[in-house]
């Protein structure tokens, strides 16, 4: 087994080149790098850029004018027949966008291209904000109702903005499945880091890979994976509804504790990320282009905004108008990079390990984790504090890895009722993912292994469905924008598809007086 496993290590390690290519493209090339500001810029962030600065000005910044009218409506309790509450839709979409990414993402960047990388993470997350309202509201627009559920997403209204071409949405659907599957082994062996640290942290010992803990923690994953997954996507949202805002919670409490001990430092930070946005630290190269590529590259993969990688999650929402989850999946990036990232971003930068006389730079930077954790301890006050606090970040840490694999399997299933709506697909998706990658994440841990190059796999289709969704998101933005000026001009009636000159499935006549009546 572990040659298979390292073959198939090997083999995805093919995708770096090409997966660095694209993401650099087109700055490999002089006569782009000589055209000035411009040149720094690669194609997917300018994609990126171009997509939230339009969406912003076109929606006249939706992300500032109706935060508040998001929060109202999370907050409101609302049970529903078909689908999820928008609370849960909510949910859903921050189980996914607050990952093991939130951590090693926000660490990483920051490591290869200093503090500034954050401010890139907070100027993209805001542009990004916008693009993902024009994502959630086309999700809801062209969502389909599946038995009790409601499904949709970037492969159904790709689908419908392409002229009804099916082909389109099975294309992406089987992009978007093997995207999930293969970055499942790696959102596996997160668990194993948090288990292990946590062990090493207690004991003074690390826990070999070998022992008793790490071949039960691989079958307890697997169960309560097969338990939770199995009872379909309202059992999913269950779970995640409860351990969202207690990982969420945890993670601020510590936050908060380290900023209050660390109050001093607080100025620094501002001025570290702020100052060096525009005149970068010598010590991570001095460029620029570095940080900023960093910010919005590491920014992107944590909150997804622009890469219609979560708009599953917004379909499966019952609302009144498909607006109200537009609004909500914006405060969802907020939630994700203002908050959670940032509460990374200052803990890694008031570490500064990168500069301690203690830590030979170096070497730990080549661990990301280390990084993190080893910041964490420094500006502790002492070693009980430093132990407890590695404690809950790794049980976060952990969390954030399990939520991302349900949250994955899930729309995974969501992504496959666009090939095909029987039962045995679905069934098919959750026994491959549970029996099948998630075991391998398993064995590649138990035998020594670790499948860093799937990595590889994941940052190359991340970039294509920048390229994917970006232009799809364009071309359909206006019936999203149609349907903002619907909500203004109706002040959030029950929607109906006729009104802005579509015709949906969902969001029919009877539908409206249906949501009037209830």
């Amino acid at each position: 087994m572990e040659h298979v496993l390292s073959i198939v290590n090997d083999f995805f390690g093919n995708f770096l080149a090409i997966s660095n290519y694209l993401w650099a493209f087109p700055t490999q090339y002089g006569w782009w790098n000589n055209i000035p500001i411009l040149g720094q810029f690669t194609l997917p962030v300018i994609m990126l850029f171009s997509a939230g600065i339009i969406f912003t000005l076109r929606s006249k910044f939706v992300q500032i004018r109706y935060f508040k009218k998001g929060i109202k409506i999370l907050t409101k309790k609302k049970t529903a027949e078909i689908g999820v509450s928008p609370f849960a839709s909510f949910m859903l979409s921050a189980a996914m966008r607050i990952g093991a990414g939130n951590i090693v993402g926000v660490t990483g960047a920051i490591a290869v291209g200093g503090p500034d990388a954050l401010f890139w993470m907070w100027f993209s997350a805001f542009l990004g904000m916008a693009t993902s309202f024009i994502e959630a509201t086309l999700s809801q627009i062209f969502k389909e109702q599946k038995n009790d559920e409601y499904v949709g997403g970037l492969t159904h209204y790709a689908e419908k903005i392409y002229q009804n071409r099916h082909w389109v949405g099975v294309a992406i659907g089987v992009a978007f499945i093997l995207y999930r599957m293969l970055s499942m082994p790696v959102h596996t062996f997160h668990l194993f880091t948090s288990a292990g640290t946590i062990v090493t942290t207690l004991t003074g010992h690390p826990a070999e890979r070998t022992s008793v803990l790490y071949y039960s923690l691989a079958v307890l994953i697997v169960i309560t994976l097969a338990i939770v997954v199995f009872g379909g996507i309202k059992r999913v949202t269950k779970l995640t509804d409860k351990m969202v805002p207690v990982m969420a919670i945890g993670y601020s409490v510590l936050v908060i504790f380290i900023v209050v001990v660390n109050i001093d430092k607080l100025p620094v930070f501002f001025v570290s990320v702020f100052k060096g946005a525009f005149r970068p630290d010598a010590i991570f190269g001095g460029m620029f282009g570095v940080a900023l590529i960093q910010g919005i590259k590491r920014g992107l993969l944590s909150n997804e905004a622009g890469m219609g990688t979560t708009t599953m999650a917004a379909a499966s929402a019952d609302n009144d108008h498909p607006c109200e989850q537009g609004f909500i999946q914006s405060i969802a990036v907020f939630l994700d990079t203002f908050i959670i990232c940032t509460m990374t971003g200052f803990m890694v930068t008031m570490g500064a390990i990168w500069s301690h006389p203690a830590y030979d730079w170096e070497s730990i930077s080549n661990s990301i984790i280390d990084v993190f954790t080893q910041s964490v301890a420094v500006l502790m006050p002492g070693t009980a504090f430093d132990n407890a606090a590695v404690v809950i970040v790794c049980l976060a840490y952990g969390f954030f890895g399990f939520t991302t694999l349900l949250g994955g399997i899930i729309f995974c299933e969501i992504s496959a009722s666009k090939i095909s709506g029987s039962a045995k697909m679905t069934k098919v998706i959750r026994i491959m993912s549970v029996f099948v990658m998630v075991p391998a994440g398993c064995l590649s841990v138990l035998s020594g292994l670790e499948l860093g190059n799937m990595w590889s796999i994941s940052d190359l289709i991340n970039v294509t469905f920048i390229f994917i969704n970006v232009p799809t998101i364009l071309i359909g933005g206006k019936i999203a924008l149609k349907a903002l000026k619907d909500y203004v001009d109706t002040e959030g009636e029950p929607f109906v598809s006729e009104r802005i000159g579509i015709e949906t499935s969902i969001w029919t006549k009877d539908f409206a007086k249906s949501k009037k009546g209830a």
